[in-house]
């Protein structure tokens, strides 16, 4: 439907858009015009197959080039949602992983009291072909899945970010039914949650618990989203760096001292 008009208001918060892998210049176009749609402005490309900036996205934009001009370029998922909260991950499959999940009615409720506290928030969609991996959900609080046809559930990307969008557009200010009260302590970011991650595994790895190579894929993704329904906050997070290191701590100091 045509219908545009520049003096209305622009984009400006909302989740950021996380786009991982997306094939098609088109693609990016189409959900950067999505985004506009719904003054969405934050949109971040994981790793673009044909590279960016793209020609071809900018044609399919028709018009929301202030989104597209705005996009970020990371080389990770870590790295594009390392300073959020809260993350939510598109996906339309069953993934035999426990995690919660939620309609995106409910995940825009959810982010608009979030990004309200000053807790950002994003939101993941995979490539168009795959969707997103088990290990990229490890990375995601909250699974969003949009309630379909189950015969027929699969969605484009612009459709997916449009509804995600449009959710997030029409959404008041309704406060969630569940509030977190952290105390003195803020929610820990997505990149100081990786950072423990990576701490605990190295020496789970070191003690031999994750020993067996064909099993530690799904027992490090089990162990990950553990953490990541536990929301924890800067400071529990810092009490759990000093229990991981306390349980390695007889066995590293020995072998420091040339007893180990």
């Amino acid at each position: 439907m045509a219908g545009t008009d520049h003096r209305r208001r622009a984009p400006g918060g909302g989740p950021a858009i996380i786009l991982v892998e997306p094939q098609l210049g088109e693609n990016i176009g189409t959900a950067a015009r999505a985004m506009m749609n719904c003054a969405l402005d934050d949109l971040r490309l994981v790793r673009p197959r044909d590279g960016w900036p793209s020609d071809k996205a900018v044609a399919a934009a028709s018009g929301a080039d202030m989104v597209l001009n705005k996009a970020r370029l990371y080389p990770t998922i870590a790295a594009a949602t390392a300073d959020l909260v809260h993350v939510f991950a598109s996906t339309a499959r069953d993934r035999g992983i426990v995690r919660r999940e939620v309609t995106p009615r409910r995940a825009a409720i959810e982010m608009k009291s979030h990004i309200a506290a000053g807790e950002p928030c994003g939101v993941l969609f995979g490539p168009e072909r795959t969707g997103l991996l088990n290990d990229d959900l490890t990375l995601a609080d909250t699974v969003l899945t949009v309630p379909l046809n189950p015969g027929f559930s699969s969605l484009n990307l612009a459709q997916a970010v449009l509804i995600v969008g449009y959710e997030w557009y029409i959404t008041g200010s309704e406060a969630p039914s569940e509030t977190l009260h952290t105390g003195l302590s803020r929610p820990a970011t997505k990149a100081e949650l990786l950072n423990f991650f990576e701490h605990l595994e190295e020496e789970l790895v070191r003690n031999g618990f994750l020993r067996n190579p064909e099993s530690r894929p799904s027992m490090v993704r089990n162990l990950r989203s553990l953490f990541q329904r536990a929301h924890c906050t800067e400071q529990e997070l810092r009490t759990l760096h000093g229990v991981v290191t306390a349980f390695a701590g007889p066995r590293q100091r020995s072998k420091d001292a040339g007893l180990g």
